[in-house]
Formats: C-alpha cells, sequence, structure tokens
C-alpha cells in the first residue's frame, strides 16, 4: 500500500509500505477514506518529534471503513463508517473505560498512545490502517457527518472541545483564543457554542485572523495584543484559549486575562523551564489548566453537535488534496502558505 513516511527534517516521503495485518484478535484494519495533517505533526516533520527513527508512516487523523475485524470484536462490523481517534487506549483499564484515554495505565509512553509518531503505531496517513483494541478505539459514523467533518473530529474539534471545556466557559463571557489554526477555530466555535458574548482571536497571519472573523470573532490585529485586547474588552478576558504551544504565547494567555481568569493552554510546549509568572498568576487569583485530550471521552458530545449543525467542523478544511502530494502539503501547512489552515488528504489519489 501507500502511506507518507518520515525520512528526516522536512522530508516526507509518498512510499509502498508492507500492508497492515491484524496483531491481535480485537483488532481491525480499516480502509482510509480521508486523513488530516495536525499541527502536532510539524513536531516531527522540523525534526523535533518522539523518536530518533525514520522511515515510519506519520499521521493520526483518520476515517474510513472497516474491512477486516479480529474474532474478538463486537459491535462492529465490516463495511462500518468509523472514525478512528488520535488517541489510543487499551479499552479495559479503568481509565479507558471511562473515556480517559490519555491516561491509559497499559500505555505509559507517548508512541504508544498515538498513531505516526513513531514505529510502534503506524501513522494514519496510509491507505490502511491497523488499529488495536477495535472497541475502545473506533467509533461508528453517523449518517450525515461528512468525511472532511469527520477528520477534523479526530483531534481538532475534540482538542478545542476539552481547551473550552476545561476552562468552564459560561454564558455572557469573554474569550481570548490564541493560535487560529484548525484547533483555534474550533475553539470559537466551541466557545460560542458554550455561550460566550464575545470571542477575539489572535494569530499573526491575517489570512487565519479573516477566517476567525467568519465565524464571528473580533480579530486582534495590534503590535502588543495585550493592550489591544485590554482597550477592546475594556479590562482582562474571562477565560483565554491558547491553541499554539510556544513560550510567548503561553505568556500572553496569562496576560491577557482579568482577575480570577482562567487560562486554558492546549498547545503543546516541550520547555521543560517555562517561565511561569508566579506572583502574577497569585495576584490574579489565576487558574492554569493544561493537559491531553482524551477523544473518546469529548465525542459523544460533539457529535451530537456537529449532527445538529451547532459545530460545523467541516469549514476549517482549506485544502483537500491527493495523498501523493503529501510532501507539497507538508510544506505548504509548515509554511502557512496559500491561506492553509486545515489539509485533509485523500489516500485514493
Amino acid at each position: 500500500m501507500k502511506a507518507l513516511t518520515y525520512q528526516g527534517p522536512r522530508e516526507i516521503s509518498y512510499s509502498d509500505v508492507p500492508d497492515p495485518v491484524l496483531s491481535a484478535p480485537d483488532g481491525a484494519i480499516i480502509r482510509v477514506t480521508a486523513t488530516g495533517i495536525c499541527g502536532s505533526d510539524l513536531h516531527i516533520y522540523t525534526g523535533h518529534g518522539f523518536t530518533d527513527t525514520t522511515g515510519y508512516s506519520v499521521g493520526h487523523e483518520a476515517v474510513g471503513e472497516i474491512v477486516e475485524l479480529g474474532a474478538d470484536v463486537r459491535g462492529l462490523a465490516i463495511g462500518d463508517r468509523v472514525l478512528v481517534p488520535a488517541s489510543v487506549g487499551c479499552g479495559r483499564c479503568a481509565k479507558c473505560r471511562a473515556g480517559i484515554v490519555a491516561a491509559c495505565e497499559r500505555a505509559p509512553l507517548p508512541v504508544d498512545a498515538c498513531y505516526g509518531l513513531g514505529g510502534a503505531l503506524p501513522g494514519g496517513q496510509a491507505q490502511l490502517l491497523a488499529v488495536p483494541h477495535a472497541e475502545g478505539n473506533l467509533v461508528r459514523l453517523p449518517e450525515g457527518v461528512s468525511d472532511e467533518a469527520a477528520v477534523v473530529l479526530t483531534d481538532n474539534a475534540p482538542t478545542a472541545w476539552y481547551g473550552a471545556r476545561r476552562a468552564r466557559i459560561a454564558p455572557g463571557e469573554t474569550v481570548v483564543v490564541i493560535g487560529l489554526g484548525p484547533v483555534g477555530l474550533m475553539a470559537i466555535q466551541s466557545a460560542f457554542a458554550m455561550g460566550a458574548a464575545r470571542v477575539l482571536g489572535v494569530d499573526l497571519i491575517d489570512e487565519r485572523r479573516k477566517q476567525a472573523a467568519e465565524l464571528g470573532a473580533e480579530p486582534v490585529d495590534a503590535d502588543d495584543p495585550k493592550l489591544a485586547i485590554r482597550d477592546m474588552l475594556g479590562g482582562g478576558a474571562d477565560v483565554a484559549i491558547e491553541a499554539v504551544g510556544a513560550d510567548a504565547t503561553i505568556k500572553l494567555a496569562v496576560g491577557a486575562v482579568g482577575h480570577r481568569g482562567r487560562v486554558s493552554v492546549i498547545g503543546v510546549n516541550q520547555n521543560r523551564a517555562f517561565p511561569f509568572h508566579m506572583p502574577l498568576a497569585q495576584v490574579k487569583e489565576l487558574e492554569f489548566h493544561i493537559g491531553l485530550c482524551s477523544i473518546q471521552y469529548e465525542l459523544p458530545t460533539l457529535l451530537k453537535l456537529t449532527a445538529a449543525g451547532r459545530l460545523r467542523p467541516e469549514v476549517v478544511v482549506t485544502h483537500p488534496l491527493p495523498m501523493s502530494d503529501g510532501a507539497n502539503a507538508y510544506r505548504l501547512f509548515a509554511e502557512r502558505a496559500d491561506g492553509v489552515s486545515k489539509v485533509v488528504l485523500d489516500p485514493s489519489r
């Protein structure tokens, strides 16, 4: 089969790789019909991944059709159209049974908990994908949810909703979303769905601010976004959702909220010595939330909201491309070129 493989920094190859096989009787194999490039895939692309190895297939956002099932799988059938959550759990431990897959007691390493981070779990940017513990790691899609919407629901939309939910957005509150990629745009939708009165969007790229404005957010276009936010709101925001993971944007989030403000960081930050402004947080009585989303926990709510038209994940997709153009797709996404927000790849092309 064909897959996108990581060959080194900024080198993604459209490669021939072996077809996956069932590794256990509780697994499944799906034919991938759509797969996405996530912002966190850029950590791998730029050479700051989770392993030093190369040659493995990448990607953790996939939608498809079940083509093979292990003998022990119940509740799923060959031919089912399914979404593959990015978070992977054993499906058996107490945490997984509660839906908190990111804390699975049997998959303690990141490379075991997500597809496409290394050779342990081959990625979803491929024509076929092996899914372990299928009952807990596949979700049947309802009628009317498109492949493009479903790809966003594999990771970006749940991560955004998780960040908004952890921040406890209440009706009438003001929210600042920092970083207007696919997760940030879904955070805007999530904030409005939870009743936010005003949502401000911060990003360096003009095209992304325009996309945020189309979703009802007020774009912040200023050399000093913290000052601009305070001018626009007459003070600090109630909530800041940080969807970048950079030191500077986390610092901005802390500065953007007012007294008893709530900061929710869903961007990935790998700085073990982050300079957190503890005195400021104490004076503000700040609430600071950070974590990894358990996709399975958020999906029941999101599928209902999507089916009802309250959330529109598909609107963040800007570049549907053939998977054979994967190297160019990664370049576009990494360079933020051509107005790119979300890339969804078609493995059949």
